[in-house]
């Protein structure tokens, strides 16, 4: 061969050969980088198999799996539920409870399609017992007269029954006859507290009427109190998740979900004052009544039998009492647990039993965490002196 011949030869493999030399001298990187590749795909095609056979899987919004939102969507969609209420004619339209619930004006504004016969509602839910127990809010179901509930993959709407609700936590429990040839889809309970600001949650509900629409976004913020004033009876919530994934009327009741595909919260509201502005109920809160309202139809609360308030400078100048801070009992209830232990208006609670009381609200959680028939000692401060009484707590009439 010539050496034109040999050169011409050499130019032209010249580049396959230095890259066949490399991957050679690099061979345990190429194949480890392969390995690494097939490992993955194996973990994903096991969460795959594992998801469907419900168990939970976890997963990150990484850049070997951006679809982990879609693998959520696409495993707990099924178990979200479109919920539909009728209500009856009434003379004003705005008689509706839906439009008398300032949560709902507040939030939602005077939304609720009407048809010639009745008023309806809109809202979600999810299955989470395969009984066919149904979660949502109180304020979805409320004085509705008709609930349907619709599944994804079945033919016909399901008739509902309200098995229990609560008002204040606006939370509400329903239920279905399960199919017998067919089972229903479940979604796991997750645990809210372990839920960090700026964790990666999804909603899914029906927007408008829209049937299983998915939003994304994070979690802004944790234990967000919201007050919401209605004739004299606020609903008051204390804790709720606020994230900005897109909550609209219709997603009330529906799941927000984490990355595992578990509920972490209830989506409850958005203020359409506000950009990204959306709450959620932490799904703790629900799972610590679920028993009560499954099986009693209300929350069965501890109950002291007391109106309290706290003390500021200016109301503890105006009695003239011995401190400038803490609670006052203002109205004790006839006949309750404070009456047969001899509380009396105008005591300052300083201690429920072995805890300093700073305010109100952490009272009021301190009875309801107590336990029904179970006796605690109060330290109280009547006419400058301090007194220790014991009281049996009751469940709340």
């Amino acid at each position: 061969m010539s050496f034109e011949s040999m050169r011409k030869l050499l130019s032209k493999y010249f580049p396959f050969i230095i890259v066949a030399l490399v991957a050679a001298m690099a061979g345990g990187i190429i194949v480890g980088k392969l390995v690494l590749g097939q490992s993955s795909l194996a973990e994903n095609e096991s969460v795959q198999k594992t998801a469907a056979g419900g168990q939970v899987a976890a997963r990150a919004i990484t850049p070997e799996n951006p679809n982990a939102v879609a693998d959520v969507a696409e495993q707990v969609a099924p178990a979200v539920v479109k919920i539909e209420t009728t209500y009856p004619r009434r003379a004003n339209p705005h008689d509706n409870p839906f439009f008398n619930d300032p949560f709902f004006r507040q939030f939602f504004g005077d939304m609720i399609p009407q048809d010639e016969g009745a008023q309806v509602g809109l809202g979600s839910g999810f299955i989470f017992n395969k009984d066919g127990y149904i979660l949502t809010n109180q304020h979805v179901v409320g004085g509705a007269d008709k609930i349907k509930v619709t599944i994804k993959g079945f033919d016909k709407p399901f008739e509902a029954k309200l098995v229990g609700s609560d008002r204040s936590l606006d939370l509400a429990v329903l239920r279905i006859e399960a199919p017998r040839d067919k089972s229903l889809p479940t979604v796991e309970l997750g645990d809210s507290d372990k839920l960090r600001q700026g964790e990666w949650v999804i909603a899914i509900g029906d927007p408008y009427g829209l049937d299983w629409t998915v939003t994304a976004g994070v979690v802004s913020a944790k234990g967000r109190p919201v007050t919401v004033s209605d004739e004299g009876s606020p609903r008051r919530y204390k804790n709720l998740i606020q994230t900005d994934a897109a909550i609209n009327p219709g997603n009330s009741g529906g799941p927000l979900l984490n990355l595992e595909g578990q509920v972490v919260g209830i989506n409850a509201a958005v203020n359409t004052a506000g950009q990204g502005l959306g709450f959620a109920i932490p799904i703790n809160m629900a799972k610590n009544v679920l028993k009560d309202l499954m099986e009693h139809g209300k929350v069965v609360r501890a109950w002291l039998g007391v109106s309290i308030q706290n003390i500021t400078p200016d109301l503890a100048d105006a009695m003239r009492l011995p401190v400038n801070s803490g609670v006052i009992i203002t109205d004790v209830i006839n006949g309750g647990p404070a009456d047969k232990a001899g509380l009396e208006r105008g005591d300052i609670v300083k201690e429920f039993d072995g805890a300093k009381v700073t305010d109100s609200d952490q009272l009021v959680d301190m009875v309801q965490k107590a336990k029904i028939g179970g006796k605690v000692v109060l330290v109280v401060i009547r006419d400058g002196n301090t007194r220790f009484v014991t009281a049996k707590i009751e469940a709340q009439p």
